[in-house]
């Protein structure tokens, strides 16, 4: 699966599921979690979403704000795996 679908299957996600506003304009590299918009319980969520969606486990020690507060960076962690 390459980038761009990993990232529009990730942004739809998070803005229908998690932030509950699908015309939300998430950007690429904006803070997710740093602003607010998910809490540490809806990145769980994420992680379960991207196992069954993508067959990507995403360990614990890697569900922090430094490692998964971005769209861009939670692209580059699903295709690391990938």
């Amino acid at each position: 699966m390459d980038a761009t679908t990993v990232r529009e299957t990730l942004r739809s996600y998070i803005t229908r599921e998690l932030i509950r506003d699908e015309s939300y304009p998430l950007t690429d590299s904006e803070g997710i979690i740093t602003n607010g918009l998910m809490d540490s319980f809806s990145l769980a969520e994420l992680a379960v979403f991207i196992e069954n969606e993508f067959d990507v486990y995403i360990p614990d020690p890697d569900l922090t704000v430094d490692k998964m507060d971005t769209l861009d960076q939670m692209v580059a962690r699903v295709l690391r795996d990938q």
